[in-house]
């Protein structure tokens, strides 16, 4: 692996664990395997660093596609929901930091272009979709539909570790339960 990707993974790990303060280039160095005068000749300053850490990160997850033509909702979108649950659940400690060093560094929060934003943008077309092809009868807000749906995804992701009486039902019939109030919610006809 070339350094430079090794720096960035580090960073990454670094300050998942322990947030802005807690990265410190000494650590982010010795975790890389290389020493602090490589991390600032690559990218100049921790905050750069660290963002571009961040960003890293973010480029790496890809979240699956609902199809251009619904056929099977309740299976395509409970495919996609655990596509996007996997995600989170795998990136929630460095998601958890971000929104914590929210107020310090706002620089460190994914831009509206972030893979989460991108699957409920995806969720809302395929909303539209649902209804053009006459699966989805109700006259419901589209992006609030996959506001909700994307907020049930991410507090289980976020949250199932943490308020386990809350979460008591396994992840898979979570997702499932989820994905079928989601559908009905929108007037789809579901199993």
């Amino acid at each position: 692996m070339h350094p430079r990707d090794r720096i960035l993974s580090a960073a990454a790990r670094v300050y998942a664990e322990t947030g802005f303060r807690g990265a410190t280039t000494r650590r982010i160095a010795a975790e890389a395997g290389v020493n602090e005068v490589t991390l600032f000749r690559h990218f100049g300053s921790k905050s750069s660093l660290i963002s571009e850490a961040i960003g890293a990160e973010r480029g790496a997850l890809v979240v699956g596609l609902l199809p251009e033509i619904p056929v099977e909702p309740e299976a395509e979108l409970r495919a996609w929901a655990e596509g996007v649950h996997e995600l989170l659940r795998e990136k929630r400690a460095l998601i958890r930091t971000c929104m914590g060093d929210f107020e310090e560094h706002p620089e460190m929060m994914p831009p509206c272009g972030s893979p989460t934003a991108q699957a409920a943008e995806a969720l809302c077309e395929y909303v539209e979709r649902l209804r053009r092809v006459g699966l989805a009868t109700a006259g419901v807000d589209a992006r609030a539909a996959a506001s909700m749906l994307m907020g049930a995804l991410f507090a289980d992701a976020m949250g199932r570790d943490i308020m386990t009486d809350l979460y008591r039902a396994t992840p898979e019939r979570a997702l499932t339960e989820y994905v079928r109030l989601f559908l009905r919610g929108l007037g789809v006809s579901v199993a």
